[in-house]
């Protein structure tokens, strides 16, 4: 007797993350999957097709009872990369608090592409515990960071994490890039 789960074979769950979002919109309307991303972004039941959905052949290790810790969340905040409503905004935004380092990194890839303006909490993630939260929030800083914020981007130029320097040095170089800075140490003394 098998006690594997077979889903229905209309569902697209071997095929990347975009195309089986699209998929979702066609069979379900875009609103309801916009719902159901912010359903499961917020820890909530969505259904177990729409779990498979948003995260594939992965989701069935859910469904046949492996512990959900916070993919599901994790997976409503990236179909919000492939689909938006601004009713998911706030949503996105609490996601930036999210104790899953994942969940947290998604929200700032999300809040860059939606251009959602949360500088002050994009700051506060400059210096998560994790590297990958940092360098997304500081993608999402060049992109709507000011000049008040190119301090705090350079303290991350000596961050531990390569990655997260990599990332600072284009936040602030993106930023005066933007807005027309100067940098001040390359000008000649007068």
């Amino acid at each position: 007797m098998q006690n594997k789960l077979i889903p229905h074979p209309d569902l697209p769950i071997d095929l990347p993350t975009e195309e089986r979002i699209r998929a979702a919109v066609a069979h379900y309307g875009e609103n309801v999957v916009i719902d159901n991303s912010v359903a499961l972004l917020r820890a909530k039941n969505a259904g177990k097709d729409f779990l498979l959905y948003a995260g594939g052949r992965h989701a069935l290790g859910i469904l046949e009872g492996a512990p959900a810790l916070y993919w599901p969340e994790l997976w409503g905040a990236r179909a919000l990369l492939h689909v938006w409503g601004e009713q998911a905004a706030p949503y996105i935004v609490v996601g930036l608090n999210n104790q899953a380092w994942r969940v947290r990194e998604m929200c700032a890839k999300v809040v860059l592409l939606r251009g959602l303006q949360v500088v002050p909490k994009l700051v506060r993630l400059t210096t998560d515990e994790h590297p990958r939260v940092r360098s997304a929030a500081l993608h999402a800083l060049a992109d709507q960071g000011t000049e008040a914020n190119i301090a705090t981007i350079e303290v991350r130029l000596r961050d531990s994490d390569k990655e997260v320097r990599r990332a600072a040095q284009q936040a602030r170089d993106a930023i005066r890039s933007r807005l027309k800075l100067t940098d001040a140490a390359a000008e000649p003394e007068t």
